[in-house]
């Protein structure tokens, strides 16, 4: 740096006369040079007023207007190609989330009918999907989330043992509720109300829930009486199956390859097919089938959802839903340059209004809770900006919803989607880097909330522990008035639920 300012003022040695020519230099306008080649202004004339900013390129036709694809600097044939990326990125969502709620997964006779989860999910995705895209017009795409199914799959259903009827009755409140709280100023102050910290640590703790889950799929942890878990046996044609799709969905995901999960799960389907370990598909295509034994069933079902064991499951849905599609779309959108001068999101209402009534239809048809996904970023990252990316994805989605025989394959085999678990937890695990460790305060709540929920098998002991033990430290701590009025009535509310309701 040295050389480079002695270049720049002058070299020290100059003396006086140096001094006098850098501030000669430094004194003559920036573009002094250009004027004295006859290219620009001079001292001696009025300095030219600043150029006028440039007319915005004007739309051609009123699609384009709408989805404002010119005024944003993309092209139509940038936007189906983003949406192209979208849908390989997140597809299997497609295979996942019937393996986790289904009938033929770890839920046996407990879980919906597998076919009527894959086509219920293909239909949330492409409902949700087109809705965001069309009235809130952002490239972002929605599906059943992760964490969210394993939450309604194995805490709801297995653990607590609620009817899926009921569970998606549950769904529904939680997505009437965050439409209440998407359309209305309410979303701010509750955003407000929840520590920073603790939002992180229920992203995290989804996460190795979600890991750990896809180990046990996997075979890679095993029951044990005297330690409760231990290390499987890895010499198992299943176990080496996954570690083999692990390894090839890692290697494409350090890459930085798109649709890196996408392709871990073809490519251990297809090693599992020739070794006979897969089951071969009956078929490419079939017509879609199974919403008539879930459509409508969280309506039905709507006066069982009214107990006190049902207030803690509508409770962690909306609070890990509300902040985990706010996180989402503003990670999304700063990707794409979308947010304001302030950095907020323009049309924030109209973008967690849709994420909500995803939610809503889909608990209507017969999955777990739909939200945005962050594989909209892979979208993003080929130049989607706008709605018609997402509304590009949809498309895939309706198409998709035909080949049914296929996706059926892969989710019967656990040991095919573990790897796409433990994928997706480690990626959600990387928020433990952002807790404030330090302060005791947040640490102490952060790991309890982090620790109980793979530990106790439960996404809403995780939370509530969490929620429980935030005032207490705060109060100890001397930071009472930083504890905000909604984190005291939640505080109750959890207390409740370990008193008399948590098994």
């Amino acid at each position: 740096m040295g050389s480079d300012s002695e270049n720049r003022h002058g070299s020290p040695s100059a003396g006086p006369a140096g001094a006098a020519a850098g501030d000669s230099a430094a004194a003559r306008p920036a573009n002094a040079d250009a004027a004295e080649q006859g290219l620009g202004w001079t001292g001696d004339d009025p300095a030219p007023a600043p150029p006028a900013p440039a007319a915005p390129a004007k739309p051609r036709g009123k699609l384009d207007a709408y989805f404002q694809v010119t005024e944003l600097g993309s092209t139509y044939r940038r936007e189906l190609m983003a949406g192209t990326v979208t849908f390989l990125a997140m597809s299997y969502i497609l295979a996942v989330n019937p393996s986790i709620l289904g009938d033929e997964g770890p839920l046996g006779a407990l879980g919906i009918p597998t076919q009527a989860v894959f086509t219920a999910t293909a239909v949330a995705a492409v409902f949700g999907t087109l809705v965001m895209g069309i009235w809130a017009r952002y490239p972002i795409a929605l599906a059943p989330g992760m964490g969210l199914n394993a939450f309604f799959a194995f805490t709801v259903v297995q653990s607590m043992g609620i009817p899926w009827q009921t569970a998606l009755s549950g769904t529904l409140l939680s997505g009437i509720i965050f439409f209440v709280l998407a359309v209305t100023k309410v979303r701010e102050r509750i955003l407000d109300s929840i520590p920073m910290q603790l939002k992180l640590a229920v992203g995290a703790g989804i996460g190795l829930f979600i890991a750990f889950i896809g180990l046990k799929n996997a075979g890679f942890v095993v029951a044990s009486e005297a330690t409760f878990v231990k290390l499987g046996d890895l010499t198992e044609g299943r176990t080496l199956l996954a570690f083999f799709g692990l390894v090839v969905t890692v290697v494409f995901l350090v890459l930085g390859k798109h649709g890196a999960v996408l392709i871990g799960i073809v490519s251990t389907t297809v090693l599992g097919m020739l070794t006979g370990l897969v089951e071969l598909p009956d078929g490419v295509a079939a017509l879609p089938r199974g919403l008539d034994q879930t459509f409508g069933q969280a309506i039905t079902h709507l006066p069982d959802a009214f107990t006190g064991q049902m207030i803690v499951v509508v409770l962690t849905m909306l609070f890990v839903d509300f902040f985990d599609a706010s996180g989402t779309l503003i990670g999304v959108a700063k990707q794409a340059g979308l947010l304001d001068e302030q950095g907020k999101l323009p049309r924030a209402a109209s973008a967690l209004a849709a994420d909500s009534v995803g939610t809503t239809a889909g608990a209507v048809i017969g999955t777990s809770t739909t939200t945005a996904y962050v594989e909209s970023t892979a979208g993003v990252s080929a130049g989607g900006r706008t709605g018609l990316t997402a509304v590009t994805t949809a498309g895939w989605f309706l198409i998709a919803m035909f080949c049914y025989p296929i996706f059926a394959v892969v989710a019967s085999a656990g040991e095919v989607t573990a790897p796409a678990l433990i994928v997706v937890g480690v990626l959600m695990a990387r928020s433990l880097g952002e807790i404030e460790w330090g302060n005791l305060e947040y640490a102490v709540p952060a790991f309890l909330t982090i620790v109980l929920m793979p530990l106790s098998y439960s996404i809403a002991n995780g939370l509530a522990m969490g929620m429980l033990f935030y005032p207490i430290v705060m109060v100890a701590r001397g930071r009472i008035r930083d504890v905000h009025p909604v984190m005291w009535v939640l505080m109750l509310v959890f207390l409740g639920y370990f008193c008399f309701l948590a098994e």
